[in-house]
C-alpha cells in the first residue's frame, strides 16, 4: 500500500492505515447526503518510514515505555526528545513525492486543514479527542509537508503520552497518519453532538454555534449558542454574547477578529437550520451506529462535516427486553462498590440474586420500572431506596415527577410488600442469631467438601445447583426478619427518643457500639490481634516493611516467614487470620477480584499501621470500650425516660427496643459473609477446572475464564473449544470500562439522574452527605483508592469512594469517616456506628473536593462536611 489514500479509497475498517480521524472521514464520504470537503490521508506506512529513517526514536521508546503515567518530569524530557527527533527528519523520497503529487491535484495553491490521525485514537472505547494537532489555513506544498511532520511529532506530546499510559495503550503500537484537507471558510462552525452532553439523554441532540471558525470553539476562546433539539423540536436555545471570531489570516494560519456590534447577540444558526443540522447528526449517529461527536461548517448556506467521532464518555444503555421506557437503580451504589465488575463476575451475581437486572458498562442495574408503574409499589421502592440513599431517592421522584417517562400502569396487580416493609415479627432471642450462623456455617463447609470431587461439566452443573442453597440462606424469611428488626429498632429508637427526650439525630449510633455476632467489626479487630503477635519481633516487622516496599502480590513472603525469628508464630496468626476471613477483598461481590488468600500482601500495610499506632491489647479494650459506652447511654436514657409522663412504660418499652437492637444488628453483616465465602469456593474450583482448560490449550491462562459469563464457561468446559476473540474483546471492552463513572439511576434514554440533597441549612462551603454515625469530628483527611496503600496514623479522617467490608480493618485507625457512596444501613455506616466514629456518606465528589492532608470537619450528626484548610498539613 502506498503513502497516501483519497477518501473515496477509505473505510472505517482501515483505522490502522489512516488512523481513526482518517478513517471516520472516509466513511463520513461514503454517507449519502454528506458533504465533506475533499482531501487525502498520509497512511501510518509514512510515519513508519520516517520512523525507520530516524535510529534514536527506537532507544527513545525504550525508555519511555518503562515510565509510570506519574512520572511528569521524564515523560515531559523524552516526549520532547522524541518530537525534536520526528520533525527534525526530513521528508524526502517516495513519501515526498506522493503527499506533493496529492497536493498539487487538488490544487497546489490553495489553503489547506492538516489534522493528526493517530491509530488510538476517535475509536469507540478511547477518543484521544485533543491529544494530538491540527494546524489550519496551511497554504503551498512545502507549508503541507512541514506541518504533516509536526503531526507525526504531536503523537509524542507530554498530554498524549500520559494518556495512553493511563489507558493502557503502547507506545510502539500506535501509529499516526495526517489527514490533508481542503480548507473551508465558514460563516459559522460549531459542534454537534447527539447526545445531551450534561445528561447524557440520547435523545436529545446539542448543537454549539458560533461565527467563523470552529476552532475558536474547541479551543474555548469564545461563547458559544447552545441549542437543543429534540424528536425535531427546539427545546432549548441560549444565544451568547459572541465578540470574537477565528479566521484565515491572509499569510497562512488563523487569527481572531472582532465581530461587528450589531451580530455580537444575534442567533448564530436560523431553526430551521438547527432543526436540518441535527438531522444530519441523526443520520451520521445511524450510520455509525453509536452517538457521535461531530465538527460541522456552513458554507454558503449548507452544511459541511469536517470530523465525527464516538463519544466515548457516555455510560452504556442496559439492554431491554423491550422497547419500553426504563428506569434503572445502581446495583453498585446499593453494595458499596462501584467499579467494573468481569462478565464471570457480572454473571455470578445475577445468579445470586432475585432481582430483574441488567448490566452496562461492567456495572449492574436493577430494572425498577415495573414498581414504579405501579401505585401499589410506587411510594414504597421510592421511599426504602432514598432511606438507604437520598440522592437515589431524589433521582427517581425526578424521573416520576416529570410525568413524561414513567407510565402509571393502567390496571396495576398488587404486589409484594416494598423493600423495607415490616415483616412478620420475630421473638428477641439471641439463639436465632446464634442457629442462623451455625446453619451457614455447616452449609459452607458441606459445599467445601462436596465440591472437591466435580469437575468438568459436572462442576458447573454443581455450582448452578449450590447456588439455589445459597439463595436459601440468603432469602431465608427468619433472617430477612432478624436483619429487618435491627433496623427497625434503630429507627423507632431514633424517632422516640428523639420525640421523648429532645435526643440528637441518630440516637441510636451510641447503643450500637460493640454488639455481638457483627462478623465484620470483629474482622477488624482481629487484625489488632494478629498485631500483637508480631509486634514483640523486630526481625518480621522489618521483613514485612520490605514486602509491602517491593509491592509483592504473592502468596509466597508468608513461606519465607519462617526463616526470620519470631517468623513461624507470625506465619500462624496471619494464616489463621486468613482461614476465617481470607475470601473477602476489595469489591468482593466481584468474584473474580484476587482475595486477601490470594494476596494477602494486601493486609501487610494495615498489619504494620497496627503495630505502629496501638499498643497490645486494644482489640479486647476497643470492644470493651464501645460495650461500656453503649451500657451507659442505655442506663442515661432509662433513667431520664422514668421522669417523664408515662415513664415506666417508655422505658420499659425502650429497655425492650434497646435489647432488640442489640442482639439483631450485628447479624446483618453475617449472611453477605456467608455469600462471599461461597464465592470464594466457587471461584477456587473453577480455576482448577480452567487450569485443565490450559492444559488442553482450549483456554490461554487461567484467569482468562473471568471474561467469560457463567453460561459462556459452562459451554466452554463441555466442548473445550477456544473462545480467544471474545476474551480479547471482553479484556478491551473491560479496560475501557474502568473510565466510566455509573450513573446511581438510569433511564433507557441514556439519561444519568445523580439526585440532590436540596438543603438549605448548610454552612456555606459545606459538602453535603447523609449523616450515618453520629459525633462532631475534626482531623486530617487522608484521600485513599487502595486500602493497600493507605497511610493512616491516629486522628486521621478516611475519605474515599466507598467502603466496603474489605475496608473495616483500616476503621480501627481513623476518627472518622467521609464516602462518595452509602446508606445508612450499609457496611461502612453500620461498622462505624459499632466503632464509634463520626461518618458521613453519600459526598458527591467528595474524593476530588477534599484535598489528601488537608484539615476538614465530619459532622457525623447532621450530614455534612466542612474543610478547614485549604492546605495541606
Amino acid at each position: 500500500m502506498g503513502y497516501v489514500l483519497g477518501f473515496q479509497e477509505i473505510d472505517r475498517t482501515q483505522v490502522a492505515v489512516v488512523g481513526g480521524k482518517g478513517a471516520n472521514l472516509g466513511e463520513l464520504s461514503r454517507i449519502e447526503g454528506i458533504r465533506v470537503p475533499d482531501g487525502f490521508c498520509v497512511t501510518t506506512a509514512a510515519f513508519r518510514q520516517v520512523v525507520a529513517d530516524t535510529p534514536a526514536i527506537d532507544e527513545l521508546l525504550e525508555r519511555l515505555s518503562h515510565l509510570e503515567p506519574d512520572d511528569r518530569d521524564p515523560i515531559r524530557a523524552l516526549s520532547a526528545e522524541i518530537r525534536q527527533a520526528i520533525e527534525g527528519s526530513a521528508v524526502h523520497g517516495d513519501v515526498a513525492a506522493e503527499i506533493a503529487g496529492s497536493v498539487a491535484e487538488l490544487g497546489a495553491h490553495d489553503a489547506y486543514a492538516v489534522r493528526s490521525s493517530a491509530t488510538a485514537e476517535d475509536l469507540p472505547n478511547a477518543s484521544f479527542a485533543g491529544q494530538q494537532d491540527t494546524y489550519l489555513n496551511v497554504v503551498g506544498p512545502e507549508a503541507v509537508l512541514r506541518h504533516i511532520s509536526r503531526c507525526w511529532g504531536s503523537l509524542f506530546t507530554e498530554r498524549a503520552v500520559t494518556y495512553r499510559l493511563r489507558n493502557g495503550f503502547e507506545h510502539r503500537k500506535v501509529q499516526m497518519a495526517v489527514v490533508v484537507q481542503r480548507m473551508v471558510f465558514p460563516e459559522a462552525a460549531g459542534i454537534l453532538v447527539t447526545a445531551d452532553p450534561v445528561t447524557s439523554n440520547r435523545r436529545v441532540v446539542s448543537v454549539d454555534a458560533g461565527f467563523g471558525l470552529g476552532e475558536a470553539l474547541v479551543s474555548g476562546l469564545v461563547n458559544a449558542d447552545v441549542y437543543q433539539v429534540r424528536d425535531g423540536e427546539i427545546t432549548e436555545r441560549t444565544v451568547a454574547t459572541k465578540r470574537v471570531a477565528v479566521a484565515p489570516a491572509p499569510a497562512g494560519g488563523t487569527h481572531l477578529q472582532e465581530i461587528e456590534d450589531e451580530r455580537q447577540n444575534q442567533q448564530v444558526l436560523t431553526d430551521a437550520q438547527i432543526v436540518d443540522l441535527a438531522q444530519l447528526g441523526r443520520g451520521i449517529e445511524a450510520h455509525f451506529g453509536s452517538p457521535q461527536d461531530i465538527e460541522w461548517c456552513l458554507v454558503d448556506d449548507e452544511f459541511r462535516i469536517v470530523q465525527s467521532r464516538p463519544i466515548t464518555t457516555l455510560f452504556p444503555i442496559p439492554e431491554a427486553a423491550d422497547d419500553a421506557n426504563r428506569v434503572y437503580v445502581s446495583v453498585g451504589h446499593q453494595q458499596m462498590m462501584t467499579d467494573p465488575m468481569k462478565p464471570l463476575g457480572i454473571s455470578m451475581w445475577q445468579l445470586t440474586s432475585r432481582a430483574p437486572m441488567r448490566h452496562a458498562g461492567g456495572r449492574l442495574f436493577v430494572d425498577v420500572t415495573e414498581r414504579l408503574s405501579s401505585p401499589a409499589t410506587r411510594q414504597g421502592v421510592i421511599d426504602a431506596l432514598g432511606k438507604s440513599d437520598p440522592l437515589i431517592g431524589d433521582a427517581l421522584r425526578t424521573v416520576v415527577e416529570r410525568d413524561d417517562f414513567v407510565r402509571t400502569a393502567p390496571e396495576a396487580a398488587p404486589a409484594a410488600a416494598p423493600t423495607g416493609g415490616t415483616p412478620d415479627p420475630i421473638e428477641t432471642d439471641p439463639a436465632i442469631v446464634a442457629e442462623l450462623i451455625a446453619d451457614n456455617r455447616a452449609s459452607v463447609e458441606a459445599l467445601i467438601r462436596d465440591i472437591g470431587t466435580r469437575s468438568g461439566p459436572e462442576l458447573l452443573d454443581f455450582i448452578r445447583a449450590d447456588i439455589g442453597e445459597m439463595q436459601r440462606l440468603l432469602f431465608d424469611p427468619r433472617s430477612h426478619q432478624a436483619i429487618v428488626a435491627g433496623m427497625d429498632a434503630t429507627f423507632w429508637l431514633n424517632d422516640h427518643l428523639g420525640e421523648w427526650l429532645g435526643e440528637e439525630k441518630n440516637a441510636a449510633d451510641t447503643l450500637a457500639q460493640s454488639v455481638p455476632h457483627n462478623v465484620t467489626s470483629e474482622m477488624g479487630l482481629a487484625l489488632l490481634d494478629v498485631a500483637d503477635v508480631i509486634r514483640p519481633h523486630p526481625e518480621v516487622v522489618a521483613f514485612l516493611r520490605r514486602v509491602e516496599d517491593v509491592g509483592r502480590e504473592d502468596r509466597s513472603f508468608l513461606d519465607e516467614l519462617v526463616d526470620v525469628p519470631g517468623g513461624r508464630e507470625a506465619r500462624a496468626a496471619i494464616a489463621a487470620y486468613l482461614d476465617e476471613y481470607g475470601m473477602r477483598c476489595a469489591g468482593e461481590i466481584d468474584l473474580t477480584r484476587p482475595r486477601w488468600s490470594e494476596r494477602p500482601a494486601a493486609l501487610v500495610p494495615t498489619i504494620l499501621g497496627n503495630i505502629k499506632s496501638f499498643e497490645p491489647g486494644a482489640a479486647e479494650r476497643r470492644f470493651e470500650d464501645g460495650r461500656r459506652e453503649a451500657r451507659q447511654k442505655e442506663e442515661e436514657l432509662l433513667k431520664r425516660l422514668r421522669t417523664l409522663p408515662d415513664g415506666e412504660r417508655k422505658a420499659e418499652e425502650t429497655a425492650r427496643v434497646i435489647d432488640r437492637l442489640r442482639t439483631f444488628s450485628g447479624y446483618r453483616e453475617y449472611p453477605k459473609y456467608g455469600m462471599v465465602s461461597r464465592y470464594f469456593v466457587y471461584k477456587q474450583a473453577l480455576l482448577r477446572e480452567a487450569g485443565r482448560l490450559v492444559e488442553v490449550r482450549a483456554l490461554r491462562r487461567r484467569e482468562d475464564i473471568f471474561y467469560l459469563t457463567f453460561d459462556e464457561l459452562h459451554e466452554l468446559v463441555r466442548t473445550r473449544q477456544p473462545r480467544d476473540q471474545l476474551v480479547r474483546e471482553r479484556r478491551d471492552a473491560f479496560r475501557s470500562y474502568r473510565g466510566l463513572t455509573p450513573p446511581r439511576v438510569l433511564t433507557s434514554d441514556g439519561e444519568t439522574l445523580a439526585g440532590a440533597y436540596r438543603r438549605a441549612d448548610l454552612p456555606p462551603g459545606a459538602l453535603a452527605g447523609m449523616a450515618v454515625s453520629a459525633g462532631t469530628v475534626e482531623g486530617r483527611a487522608r484521600v485513599v483508592s487502595d486500602m493497600a496503600q493507605a497511610d493512616l496514623e491516629p486522628g486521621d479522617i478516611l475519605v474515599t469512594a466507598y467502603t466496603d467490608p474489605s475496608w473495616t480493618p483500616l476503621f480501627v485507625a481513623i476518627e472518622g469517616l467521609v464516602t462518595e457512596v452509602g446508606g445508612l444501613m450499609t457496611h461502612g455506616a453500620v461498622i462505624a456506628r459499632e466503632y464509634g466514629l463520626p461518618a458521613v456518606v453519600g459526598v458527591e465528589h467528595a474524593t476530588r473536593l477534599i484535598r489528601d492532608g488537608q484539615r476538614i470537619r465530619v459532622h457525623g450528626t447532621d450530614g455534612y462536611v466542612e474543610i478547614l484548610s485549604q492546605r495541606a498539613e
